[in-house]
């Protein structure tokens, strides 16, 4: 039996009209210092989109870049900027800093797991899909 790893995650979210602090939540961060593992995905949903804003007046392909960073970040590569050659616990706790932009993130949450990408899939089905 694989033994529990500490684990935090972070909801990613996106607020399409910031100023009225209405969130969908588009992806998750999902992090092991102990297991060296840090990993993130998300998905739009664009009809539920629409009940936020009008998808004609929506910069889609911004939002995607930023996510789109997200990922290269948390997966290191030399395209995701300085940020990304940081070590997973920094790239994990920049990725989750507070901001006030369209994408935001959920404060951390903790957990234990013998599997993180089961895991992983769990919370992402759950949570944004």
């Amino acid at each position: 039996m694989q033994e529990k790893q500490v684990y935090e995650y972070s909801v990613i979210r996106l607020l399409p009209k910031i100023e009225r602090e209405e969130f969908m939540n588009v992806g998750i961060i999902l992090f092991s210092k102990e297991a060296k593992y840090i990993k993130v995905d998300y998905s739009i949903d664009r009809e539920k989109l629409k009940s936020f804003t009008k998808l004609e007046n929506f910069d889609f392909d911004s939002i995607i870049n930023v996510l789109d960073a997200f990922k290269k970040i948390t997966e290191g590569k030399p395209s995701g900027g300085i940020i990304a050659s940081m070590n997973i616990a920094e790239r994990f706790r920049w990725l989750t800093s507070e901001r006030s932009t369209m994408i935001q993130t959920s404060r951390p949450h903790p957990g234990f797991s013998s599997n993180l990408d089961l895991t992983f899939a769990k919370l992402f089905g759950e949570l944004v899909l």
